[in-house]
């Protein structure tokens, strides 16, 4: 993906240790995966980056909000985001991705694209059913609740009456076990 040359790590040239990235994500980073489901989002995301000899660790944390409209008002709110997402890192004959701890590289890569778990790691830390914060605590006003509160059902009015056929069906069973 063109433009997130920022996220490409190249740790050949890192000393072993401990390495801090920092980013800065906004609706820019994604609108390159095609992802158009928040309003606005501002979000801050450091890596902690740790080279041993023969494997890397990976240390992903994020904060900060996503504007995003509430499933039952329809109201824009902001979501905060506050995640973390741990991945070793290992070497070998090919690319594998199949673990969603462990990451496998092969021998000869000499960087690393972080974009794709940044992406994932936010995406995921917003809940799939997104409730204002005011329609929990029921301070929210807004047209699409006071319809809902007129169209809500009042009483469930039940009906005692059975159908004649039945009783005699279950007449039929007492009657055959006695």
């Amino acid at each position: 993906m063109k433009g997130l040359k920022e996220f490409t790590i190249p740790f050949v040239g890192l000393k072993e240790g401990k390495h801090l990235f920092n980013y800065t994500i906004d609706n820019k980073f994604f609108e390159t995966f095609n992802y158009d489901d928040f309003n606005s989002s501002s979000i801050k995301v450091l890596l902690t980056f740790v080279k041993k000899s023969t494997l890397f660790e990976l240390g992903f944390a994020a904060e900060g909000t996503v504007e995003v409209p509430c499933d039952i008002s329809n109201e824009l709110y902001h979501q905060e985001i506050d995640a973390k997402l741990p991945i070793v890192v290992n070497f070998g004959p090919e690319y594998n991705n199949d673990n969603e701890d462990i990451l496998i590289l092969p021998h000869e890569a000499y960087e690393l694209d972080v974009s794709q778990f940044i992406y994932e790691m936010i995406v995921l830390a917003v809940p799939n059913k997104r409730i204002h914060p005011k329609v929990l605590d029921g301070t929210m006003e807004s047209e699409a609740l006071k319809k809902l509160k007129e169209l809500q059902i009042k009483e469930v009015k039940t009906v005692d009456n059975t159908d004649p056929r039945w009783d005699k069906l279950k007449n039929l069973i007492t009657e055959k076990n006695t």
